[in-house]
């Protein structure tokens, strides 16, 4: 059991709380399933469902088994997740089924690109306003204040940073905030070429990583400003506070990360939140299995943390959902606040030697942990160098 210091009083971002969670990814449906399952260690990693294997030489992915037979794929499915995402999260707030007065903000890598393949080869049936999803936000809640960014794996972290800009200038008292994505035959191809070898399962920090495999999910957020929570006796219980939420764009590489970046998003992150890197006492890293990332963020990690690199105990849930894209900053943030709720860490599953890079680093390896932490930091960076990188304290008890 480890214990690390709350947060120093006075210094945060005020005010800013979490009300509902909502979750989808392919080893559960619903936050509880998902935290539970991923504590359990389990993975969602299977052959390729959705589309001819014998065009890639990667043969596995971590898919949402939610389509009509093995080998075909239908349109819509990322709508389907994001909605059902929102709802939980909206439910857990107590919000009311009409969400017109609650702007919605949502990050993706794709949208609904692989609807558009569908359509585009095999004649789906899918209405193309449909790459919209403010058109299935309006039908489902009445949402009519919607706005989508595509910041590729940071996105969801990013419109987390809009959406708490928003409140902070009080266009609004409540937000959602969502991520979602899908696997796409393109994108999966395009991975597919550029790996010097096919990867078999995704293996954040370990010395033997062979790069990414794409994963499936959705994730959401209510987010409140703290002094209107009590004004509405169905608001829901506080599910965590946002300490801070720091984005920038380095601009180092259409694809590489940059590791001073990171380092500069995860400083900025501390600055805003009032903390050192002693208070941290959970880092959810972004860890994504590639050589080049991996290492990167390591540094970057080591370098800010100095001498208490080894502090804070570490975990990356890539390694059991394969990486979700705009919605994996999100769901880590969920799991960040699951995880500081209930004293359980999931795990890094498949780590056997750490990189040099996190050699110092507390990784939770194998199985889940139980420690009492207060502060998470949660990391996501993305093509292009736009790096977000969130700080979250556990709820009072």
């Amino acid at each position: 059991m480890s214990t690390h210091p709350a947060a120093p009083s006075g210094a945060a971002v005020p005010g800013l709380v979490f009300t509902g969670l909502g979750a989808v990814a392919s080893i559960g449906n619903g936050v509880d399933e998902v935290f539970d399952a991923l504590c359990a260690g389990r993975s969602g990693r299977a052959e390729l469902r959705g589309f001819d294997r014998t065009r890639f030489r990667a043969q596995h992915a971590y898919e949402i088994d939610d389509r009509p037979a093995p080998g075909t794929d239908e349109p819509g499915r990322a709508t389907r997740w994001l909605i059902a995402a929102v709802a939980e999260a909206a439910r857990g707030a107590g919000l009311a089924e009409d969400l017109s007065d609650v702007p919605i903000l949502i990050g993706t890598g794709l949208r609904e690109l692989r609807s558009a393949e569908l359509r585009w080869r095999d004649g789906a049936d899918f209405d193309m306003a449909g790459l919209h999803f403010g058109t299935a936000l309006r039908e489902r809640f009445g949402a009519v204040r919607t706005h989508t960014f595509s910041n590729a794996c940071s996105a969801s972290l990013y419109a987390l940073a809009l959406g708490s800009d928003l409140l902070a200038a009080g266009e609004a008292q409540t937000v959602i905030v969502a991520g979602v994505d899908t696997l796409t035959e393109s994108m999966y191809g395009l991975l597919d070429r550029v790996h010097m070898e096919a990867p078999e399962v995704l293996r954040p920090f370990d010395r033997e990583r062979k790069g990414v495999l794409m994963g499936e999910g959705a994730a959401a957020v209510v987010l409140r400003r703290a002094d209107t929570v009590n004004d509405t006796p169905a608001s829901g219980p506080v599910c965590g506070r946002l300490r801070s939420v720091h984005i920038n764009c380095d601009g180092y590489h259409v694809t590489a990360p940059d590791r001073n970046g990171i380092a500069d998003a995860v400083r900025g992150a501390h600055r805003e939140a009032g903390v050192k890197p002693q208070d941290i006492g959970l880092v959810m890293l972004h860890g994504t299995g590639t050589l080049l990332n991996d290492e990167a963020e390591a540094a970057a990690i080591g370098d800010v943390f100095g001498a208490e690199a080894g502090t804070p105990l570490m975990t990356a849930l890539k390694s059991m959902t394969g990486h979700t894209s705009g919605g994996s900053g999100l769901l880590s943030l969920i799991v960040a606040l699951k995880a500081l709720e209930s004293g359980r860490i999931p795990p890094t599953v498949g780590l056997r030697e750490p990189i040099d890079e996190a050699a110092e680093f507390r990784l939770v390896r194998d199985r889940a942990v139980e420690a009492q932490a207060v502060l998470a930091q949660v990391d996501a960076f993305g093509f292009g160098g736009v790096n977000a990188v969130a700080i979250v304290e556990r709820a009072a008890r």
